[in-house]
């Protein structure tokens, strides 16, 4: 038999759990479960959700669905157990210092800065972060460190406390710890991350009071966040304590002032530096100018790009493609285009790489300037270099074409669009199909817009953009004549209707509009709020104010809103037929409805309510503040006062106000006549209806009419 083995001893597991014996160098410290051979698996099974699909209809945002997640706290098991505990004490205390946190400090043996600074960096609550640093400043043969010093300045400029922290260095110097420029260093860089060009100042201010002197790099990380943050003539003020501290400017220092000169367009004093820059230093290279011509083109100084370009010239430094691409860009877009074709030319001569984005804003600024043969020269330039034409620029050359009629050769350019793929869309087609019917060529259109269609294209709802841009451009009898057309082929929609009636009410022709209205019904169209605010702009403009309030009554039915418009439109023809309380009552809902309603509806209610006093000095005081607002009084407004006066004041008072106003000559002597027929006919009107519903409080109304058929028999 073989030998047996021995028998093996079963695996030990080495676990501590407990507390471990306080000492008094060590404070209590909590133990735990641990091994050193096994990690223990765990007995909870992983928990599978399986996520329900989103239903929109069920959706409560009050109510969410999935219980929030609960705050995790940051881990802090990069901290020393001293400065674990501190925390914990902190924690257990709920971050209030008080006497319980005191008295578990006083449990450690001492206190150090680097454990001060430690706890600093994770704190998090500014007051519970000054009460335990003070503390330890008081502790027996404790002092400060400018570690200590500096996690206090973070933690206070971390919980956005940036001024505190701008105190530090004179609690450093109460302390007898003189601040360095490191100190200083860091409340400068504070500010500067965080954009505060003011406070960055105020921070140098109090190093030249305090006696410390920056180093090159901190003037220029100065000077730097002063220029950023639009403060240039600080950041010169500091360049001239630079100076006169007797220091040497490095690149970097006049690279900082020139791209502030640059961006406050201040060309010669820019130039000054420039000089500077060459005498004391060196040239700047092609990148520094290309940095330059960047910032004068952000801010569209054309004179002042090439007044750097000259410069560029004179110091003999090669423009590289990114200088040249900016220089061609923006005199394109600022409407010099010869220049941006003779950098463009040069490039050429060069044998320099053009990007597709040269020849893009050449093309287009050509075609801007109604040079299109040009155009055309560059874009078969373009594809002889071997690039592909992306739609904007082809959409750029049909807009082109289209403006010298070539719309022969822009329809060309429309089919290779479609034959690269490129995904032409209604903006590429619009040009095309506004010449054809200027031209009327329809068979042309019907033919582009069969195409259309079967690109994907929806076309009766790109129609409306179109027929508005026809508008717009060539009036609306024109376009009428095109959609005259347009239905003989079963081209229309409610939303064309809308655009038609709109314009033909505001040129004027209101019979026109309103045949439009009736000729939908006859086509079985359902109109849409649009067109019932549209018909009732001109139902009130022909005086037809049953057939406006009928409209306006649909619309609410459809559970919609009316236009703005018509509101202002059916309340003034309302006031006109002297119905004031529909027109009140339609000024209400006006101002319930929309988010932003007419002015003179607003200052209506303000006439009612001061109308409650009976007091005409108090609307006069109303009126006097609208036309302050240059809302001069209408029909609406001088209605608000006949109705309010009727309802709480007297007709004395009321024909104070239209007397204020007749002298004042905002209102003529006829108005005035009219508007006191008015109010006299409303006060007669609102006296019988409070007489009448006396007679129906009493129960008298039957008595009333028996005694009138009897005077009637007499």
């Amino acid at each position: 038999m073989p030998p047996q083995s021995p028998p093996t001893k079963p695996q030990k597991f080495y676990f501590f759990y407990g507390h471990r014996k306080p000492s008094q160098n060590r404070p209590t410290v909590r133990g735990g479960l641990f091994s050193n051979r096994l990690s223990l698996p765990s007995s909870q099974k992983p928990q599978t959700h399986q996520s329900e699909p989103f239903d929109l209809s069920r959706w409560d945002p009050d109510h969410p669905t999935s219980p929030p997640s609960k705050p995790t706290t940051p881990t802090l098991s990069f901290l020393s157990p001293i400065a674990r505990f501190i925390v914990d004490a902190f924690r257990k205390n709920r971050c209030q210092w008080g006497p319980p946190v005191v008295s578990e400090l006083q449990k450690l043996r001492r206190v150090t800065p680097n454990l001060v600074s430690e706890v600093l960096k994770v704190q998090t609550d500014p007051g519970l972060a000054s009460k335990f640093f003070h503390w330890a400043g008081k502790q027996k043969g404790y002092k400060h460190n400018f570690a200590s010093y500096n996690a206090f300045a973070y933690c206070l400029n971390r919980t956005n406390r940036f001024r505190s922290a701008d105190q530090v260095p004179e609690l450093m110097d109460s302390q007898g710890k003189p601040p360095s420029e490191k100190q200083f260093e860091i409340l400068i860089r504070m500010h500067a991350d965080a954009n505060r060009g003011l406070r960055v100042f105020y921070v140098y201010e109090k190093m030249k009071k305090f006696g410390v002197k920056p180093r090159v790099f901190l003037y220029n990380k100065i000077m730097d966040a002063l220029v950023k943050t639009g403060h240039l003539d600080l950041a010169l003020s500091v360049y001239e304590d630079f100076r006169d501290d007797g220091l040497v400017e490095e690149s970097v220092t006049f690279m900082i002032l020139i791209k502030g000169l640059c961006k406050s367009n201040r060309i010669d004093e820019m130039l000054e530096v420039l000089d500077r820059m060459r005498v004391n230093l060196c040239k700047p290279d092609v990148f520094a100018y290309t940095a330059m011509i960047r910032v004068l083109v952000s801010n569209d100084s054309l004179d002042g790009c090439l007044q750097v370009w000259e410069e560029m010239s004179r110091d003999e430094v090669q423009p590289d493609v990114m200088a040249y691409a900016s220089m061609i860009t923006a005199m394109c877009k600022g409407g010099r285009v010869e220049k941006g074709y003779e950098l463009f030319k040069e490039m050429k001569e060069k044998g320099y790489m053009i990007d597709r984005a040269i020849y893009g804003s050449l093309i287009q600024a050509f075609v801007a300037g109604g040079k299109v043969k040009l155009a055309c020269d560059l874009l078969k330039d373009l594809v002889d270099s071997g690039y592909r034409a992306d739609l904007e620029i082809y959409g750029s050359l049909i807009q082109g074409l289209c403006d010298v009629k070539r719309v022969d050769k822009a329809y060309k350019l429309f089919k290779v669009t479609v034959q690269e793929g490129l995904g032409p869309d209604f903006e590429t087609v619009k040009p095309i199909l506004v010449t054809y019917a200027n031209m009327r060529k329809m068979d042309d259109f019907y033919e582009l817009l069969g195409q259309m269609k079967k690109l994907g294209f929806s076309v009766i709802d790109d129609l409306p953009e179109f027929l508005t841009f026809l508008i717009e451009k060539q009036g609306a009898n024109m376009a009428l004549e095109v959609f005259e057309d347009l239905k003989s082929k079963a081209y229309y929609s409610v939303a064309i209707y809308n655009i038609f009636m709109e314009a033909l009410h505001k040129a004027g022709m209101v019979k026109k509009a309103l045949s439009l209205f009736h000729e939908m019904k006859d086509l079985n169209l359902q109109p849409d709020s649009t067109t019932y605010s549209v018909a009732i702009t001109c139902y009130t403009e022909v005086g037809d104010i049953k057939e406006a309030c009928d409209c306006y009554n649909t619309i609410i039915e459809m559970s919609c809103v009316p236009s703005v418009a018509a509101y202002r439109y059916l309340a003034g023809g309302l006031c006109k037929t002297a119905e004031f309380d529909a027109a009140m009552m339609l000024v209400r809902d006006c101002l319930a409805s929309v988010s932003s309603g007419p002015m003179e509806f607003k200052y209506s209610l303000s006439i009612l309510h001061a109308c409650k006093s009976s007091n005409a000095d108090k609307v006069i005081e109303v009126l006097n503040e609208m036309m302050q607002q240059g809302c001069p009084p209408d029909d609406v407004i001088c209605s608000a006062v006949i109705h309010g006066m009727c309802m709480h004041g007297t007709i004395e008072e009321a024909r104070k106000v239209f007397s204020n106003l007749r002298e004042r000559k905002l209102l003529s002597e006829a108005k005035v006549i009219v508007y006191d027929e008015l109010l006299i006919e409303h006060m007669k009107k609102k006296t019988a209806d409070l007489v009448l519903s006396g007679l129906k409080f009493f129960n008298l109304e039957s008595k009333l009419k028996a005694k009138g058929c009897t005077l009637l028999s007499n």
